[in-house]
């Protein structure tokens, strides 16, 4: 698999690709660094400068590190890519002149000079077609946690991390939830008795979903570490029962339409991304 992985040389994005390496199988990975001079005002030119000839000095400093400690891990390495200028616009610009099958980034949030490995982890989940492996600490990357519905996209995504990782000696989880409709806009008395068989019905739904998957996992010769049914707003429940869990990695799909703001990556994998302690890794446009 070819993978493009982006750092500005923290140990949260070295955190990201060790982590990625632990699941996945036979990859070469792309190293890119972009150096942010986008909060320059337009009117100061750098390209000439000595500044930034600091900045490319940087970048090779970077980029070289993250090469070496790449081979310390045994993890192979192909092109090393340094650009200057806006991160979030470099990052689209190289995905749009390569096809890679995975981008791995780290997230810390942090402001100033670190600030992209935040906020511009969130703009690409939403922004690109390919998935997204987002990081923010190391971990025991064991637990993996599978969020699912009944879209034809919970196939593709469970399809396609079966082909693309190894789950052997790892604690594979289901869980999908479901949530209690809205009764309150209508009208005079609701027979109780109705909503007590739609939400047995959702139920059944759900019982019925996780045992087809499980029966996708046992095929290829995985058994489940547990799955479970739960009711309520799916973005809150899936957070909690990540860190209830003890969860390392959860793998999630979303439907978008390629260069759309963050904003729009879905409510629910933004709200899981934005929330939860483990790594992330969002399928997009598989369907």
């Amino acid at each position: 698999m070819k993978i493009l992985f982006c750092t500005d040389g923290s140990n949260i994005s070295f955190n990201a690709i060790k982590n990625f390496a632990l699941w996945s199988r036979d990859i070469v990975v792309d190293i890119l660094c972009v150096i942010d001079w986008s909060f320059l005002p337009e009117s100061v030119s750098v390209e000439n400068s000595d500044f930034a000839v600091q900045c490319a000095n940087s970048a090779d400093n970077i980029l070289n590190s993250a090469q070496t400690r790449l081979a310390n891990h045994g993890i192979k390495t192909g092109e090393k890519i340094k650009l200057c200028g806006s991160v979030v616009g470099s990052i689209l610009e190289i995905c749009d002149k390569s096809e890679y099958d995975f981008i791995v980034l780290g997230s810390h949030g942090k402001k100033g000079v670190k600030k992209w490995l935040g906020s511009v982890s969130q703009e690409i989940a939403g922004a690109v077609d390919m998935p997204v492996y987002i990081s923010k600490q190391a971990n025991e990357r064991k637990n993996v946690l599978f969020t699912l519905d009944n879209s034809e996209i919970s196939d593709a995504v469970v399809n396609n991390a079966l082909k693309s990782f190894n789950f052997e000696n790892k604690n594979i989880y289901l869980l999908t939830v479901y949530e209690t409709p809205d009764f309150l806009f209508l009208e005079g008395n609701i027979d109780s008795e109705w909503i007590l068989d739609v939400r047995k019905k959702q139920e059944t739904a759900a019982f019925i979903l996780l045992n087809r998957f499980e029966k996708v996992f046992q095929s290829y010769g995985y058994e489940l570490a547990g799955k479970r049914i739960l009711q309520g707003s799916p973005s809150s429940e899936i957070v909690k029962y990540a860190k209830q869990n003890n969860i390392d990695l959860v793998i999630c799909g979303n439907k978008n339409h390629k260069y759309l703001s963050r904003f729009l990556l879905g409510s629910v994998s933004l709200r899981v991304l934005e929330n939860v302690e483990s790594d992330v890794l969002i399928f997009k446009n598989i369907v």
